[in-house]
């Protein structure tokens, strides 16, 4: 039984170097979005590399996360959290020097394979080392001081950016690694899981992230037209196929088909694949267009993004409590109608928009769309399977939402009509971002129309989210096993 307390040495560096990792990995897939201008001029890249810089880091985070947890419980959990998390450093390093955007987008790719390692170790090890009667409040302060970190970082990723340079966006990871290997090797204990056991499924993962690739290559691709968008779309529905049938016949499969038997496990996700399409476009494309077209600095941009975390950050928790004594269904139907109308206001942001007018009304909006829906979608999720299955239920949700972004990013400018130059061009960027708010808005209504006539209230005795407070914009908490599977 874990016996750390957390008012220890110990337990208060425990807490640091789980905060720092995942910190570097949600920063990562917040504060790019902030520097893509930068990069398009510093690296002369046009709009579909810019995407990929994005799309690389989430290609192999979504596909290969729930294997980064089953690495963890076999090998140990604070080894592939330290694998990870100098995998990431070295990788951020390889981003801040790359001397054209080939390198940067491939390096980007090597840095989720880093994320996938220490994103589920994070909570695991919080989960794994205190006190059952400390656990609670360590999950709460790591569940705080992360919403803090995806709060300030679009306005340091700007700073940086405004002042010693982008690079220094990705090259930040790298101080940051150096003090959170050493305390956790020094003060955090190993753990794992005794019941694991089996072949791991890696070709699940390879096929799972080689879908997502090629899908997101002919997306992207696909205004040139020609034959190799073709075979990357057939390769990639193909892989997905494959995919499928080998998680089927798998004794030990990454993403067990069976979970998807429950139907509220099914429509939660679906639920989820649409708002998080949305939420992952419209980030991409309100960084850009704030600079592009409103005229706004990175940093400018950056802060100007903040109100929306801010609001999840303070108010997420209370949500939650709301949810559990109305029930999820009318929380998960109103607060992507919120999102929805937030995001259409943000059809007002053009040449000369004023931010307190126009900006800061849809973003607040916006926020509060996903502070009324992020709490109960986690808790429908974990409160749909059996309570011994939470854990993996969790697990693909979270990679459910960061697919969900990529695909929206990949495909967003296409629906669009944005050209490969469209970024250095205000006019044409406002009207293609005009159609994409619409787009977006009519994903997350009909993810609110699937909540209203699927999703009822989990049963009593289901798990219940550990994170209450939450920042992050690119997809739910994470959330880890159950306690009473990892006490055995």
């Amino acid at each position: 039984m874990p016996d750390v307390r957390l008012a220890s040495p110990q337990g208060k560096w425990i807490l640091l170097t789980t905060v720092l990792g995942s910190s570097m990995a949600m920063l990562d897939s917040t504060v790019v979005n902030v520097a893509l201008p930068r990069i398009g001029r510093d690296l002369d890249a046009n709009l579909s590399a810019l995407q990929w810089t994005v799309n690389a880091y989430m290609v192999t985070l979504a596909g290969l996360i729930l294997l980064g947890g089953a690495l963890g419980d076999r090998f140990g959990r604070r080894k592939v959290f330290v694998v990870g998390v100098v995998w990431f450093a070295v990788a951020s390093l390889l981003c801040g020097i790359a001397p054209n955007a080939g390198v940067l987008i491939a390096a980007r790719a090597l840095q989720g394979v880093g994320g996938a390692l220490l994103t589920p170790g994070s909570l695991a090890l919080i989960q794994a080392s205190f006190h059952p009667d400390d656990r609670g409040r360590a999950v709460g302060l790591w569940s705080g001081f992360g919403g803090i970190g995806a709060a300030v970082g679009p306005f340091v990723g700007g700073w940086l950016v405004d002042g010693p340079g982008w690079r220094w966006v990705f090259l930040l990871n790298v101080p940051l690694a150096l003090v959170c290997v050493p305390v956790a090797l020094r003060h955090v204990p190993e753990s794992g899981d005794q019941q694991a056991h089996g072949r791991f499924d890696v070709l699940g993962a390879v096929l799972g992230a080689l879908a997502l690739a090629l899908v997101t290559y002919a997306l992207i691709e696909a205004g040139g037209g020609g034959a190799v968008v073709v075979v990357s779309a057939v390769a990639g529905l193909a892989a997905a196929v494959a995919f499928v049938v080998v998680e089927r016949r798998r004794p030990d499969p990454m993403m067990p088909l069976d979970i998807f038997a429950s139907r509220q496990f099914t429509a939660v996700n679906l639920v989820t694949l649409c708002v998080y399409a949305a939420l992952g476009g419209f980030f991409f494309l309100a960084a850009l267009q704030l600079q592009v077209v409103v005229g706004y600095s990175a940093l400018a941009a950056g802060t100007a993004l903040l109100p929306t975390t801010v609001l999840m950050l303070l108010l997420s928790a209370r949500s939650g409590e709301l949810a559990g004594r109305i029930g999820p269904r009318i929380p998960l139907t109103v607060g992507p109608l919120l999102c929805a109308a937030g995001m259409l206001m943000m059809l007002r942001v053009g040449p000369g928009a004023s931010y307190v007018a126009d900006v800061l009304p849809a973003l607040v909006v916006l926020g509060l769309g996903l502070v009324t829906l992020v709490a109960p979608l986690t808790a429908t999720v974990l409160g749909s399977v059996s309570v011994v299955r939470a854990g993996l239920a969790s697990g693909i949700n979270n990679a459910a939402a960061r697919a969900a972004g990529l695909i929206a990013v990949a495909a967003l400018p296409l629906l669009a009509g944005m050209g490969e130059e469209a970024y250095r061009e205000p006019a044409a960027f406002d009207t293609a971002f005009d159609k994409a708010m619409g787009w977006c808005a009519g994903a997350l209504v009909v993810g609110s129309v699937i909540a209203a006539a699927v999703v009822r209230r989990p049963p009593p005795d289901c798990k219940r989210p550990e994170c209450l407070r939450h920042g992050g914009v690119t997809a739910p908490p994470l959330e880890g096993e159950p306690v009473r599977k990892r006490l055995g």
